[in-house]
């Protein structure tokens, strides 16, 4: 556990202003669609600050800050990765190679993404929703 929470402008130093554009929009993304306790933690060996979503005991994704660099982590386990695999033509060919390079563990496989833009959003979306149903209610439009 971290013993203070970076603060905005530090967040914006660390990544740099787009890259930090890019955390924001992941989170408003993940904020919009999932209730989910935050937590704020060291980043290990490999990054700065890890920003985790978890309930109920587990983990639906995590972010990682270093410097101008932001991640993003999503373990899959083996009911998920069969029905990713079920799906798969439905991901873009990025997302499809980098699930196919990622490293698989006793507890799942680990997939980090690098994101540099918006681009591969949606497909962030489906794969949590392997993991998890959303569960905020969406505005009626």
């Amino acid at each position: 556990m971290l013993d203070a929470i970076p603060a905005a402008g530090q967040m914006a130093a660390l990544l740099g202003e787009p890259l930090y554009e890019i955390w924001n929009q992941l989170c408003a993304l993940t904020d919009e669609k999932y209730d989910m306790d935050r937590l704020w933690d060291k980043g290990g060996k490999a990054w700065v600050y890890e920003y985790k979503y978890r309930r109920g005991g587990r983990t639906l994704c995590a972010l990682y800050a270093r410097e101008n660099c932001v991640g993003f982590m999503i373990i899959l386990g083996k009911d998920e990765r069969l029905k990713f695999e079920e799906g798969r033509e439905s991901y873009t060919k990025e997302v499809q190679r980098i699930y196919d390079e990622a490293q698989t563990y006793h507890d799942g496989k680990w997939i980090m993404f690098l994101p540099q833009d918006a681009s591969l959003f949606d497909d962030f979306i489906k794969l949590l929703r392997l993991k998890r149903r959303p569960n905020r209610k969406q505005p009626i439009k």
